[in-house]
């Protein structure tokens, strides 16, 4: 059976739309960049914590467990910009994206008692510029919470993005090409599915 070690409707919504039949399994894994590590080492951390915390979770009862792990994250210079805690920190990401170009680093996991795999979406997102009204009106629509860097693409923020190079998915939360390479690879994914 295919886990997804994630409650994020996102997530949910993107595996399910290429057919893929799975659970979901609920893990709590803290979002913490530790000192010196770089975004993407991070990011890849916190996928394999999922993704190993979902498989010791479900291994019990589902010995052939197939355990999926992501995470995103937004990074300008150097910054991850996580999910913002409230509306002033929210805007105060929008403001620093503005007229920028960010990469969202999005990792996905995926692991059995066979071993693990992982594979990397990197996207470069640039954003339009956004005034303070445009800035305040998208944060009290609350669509910024719960989202990394504060804005959802395939919502309200898509007015936002002036160009995007790389994976649609993968700024969404699942890097649908690299996550279905990854389930071929590991037995889990058949052409047709």
């Amino acid at each position: 059976m295919l886990w997804l070690a994630s409650q994020s409707p996102r997530r949910r919504e993107l595996l399910a739309q290429i057919g893929t039949v799975f659970e979901t399994i609920d893990v709590d894994v803290p979002e913490v960049r530790g000192a010196g590590e770089s975004p993407q080492v991070y990011v890849e951390r916190v996928a394999r914590e999922k993704a190993r915390a979902g498989l010791e979770r479900v291994l019990r009862r589902d010995p052939d467990a197939l355990v999926l792990g992501a995470d995103t994250e937004v990074v300008l210079a150097d910054r991850v910009f996580g999910k913002p805690r409230d509306p002033a920190q929210a805007a105060a990401m929008l403001r620093a994206l503005s007229g920028r170009t960010h990469d969202v680093i999005s990792v996905v996991c995926c692991v059995s008692t066979k071993g693990e795999r992982i594979a990397t979406s990197v996207s470069a997102v640039s954003f339009a510029e956004l005034d303070e009204r445009i800035i305040a009106d998208y944060v009290a629509t609350g669509e910024p919470f719960g989202k990394a860097g504060a804005y959802a693409i395939q919502g309200r923020a898509a007015a936002f993005i002036a160009h995007l190079s790389g994976s649609y998915s993968g700024v969404m939360g699942l890097p649908l090409f690299e996550t279905v390479r990854l389930l071929r690879e590991a037995g889990g994914w058949r052409d047709g599915h």
